[in-house]
């Protein structure tokens, strides 16, 4: 089975989680339009002023979006 990476983008303060929903739906848009096959997008609440988005990406998709979508970080996904 092929390596998947989780491309994550963190949001911090007040704000966090609304802006980590709202930039899940700009991620499923972009994954819509460019007719990707990644299925795993969407966000959580860390701690009550840290939340992220991500989504799931085979390690062969992983540096062409790294470097279109500019994730804060990724870490491999189980």
């Amino acid at each position: 089975m092929e390596r998947q990476i989780k491309l994550i983008w963190d949001f911090k303060g007040p704000a966090g989680e609304r802006t980590a929903e709202h930039h899940v739906n700009h991620l499923k848009e972009y994954v819509a339009i460019e007719k990707l096959p990644i299925t795993i997008i969407e966000y959580k609440v860390l701690a009550p002023e840290h939340s992220i988005a991500y989504m799931v990406v085979n390690d062969e998709q992983m540096r062409l979006l790294r470097d279109i979508l500019k994730p804060h970080r990724g870490e491999l996904y189980e």
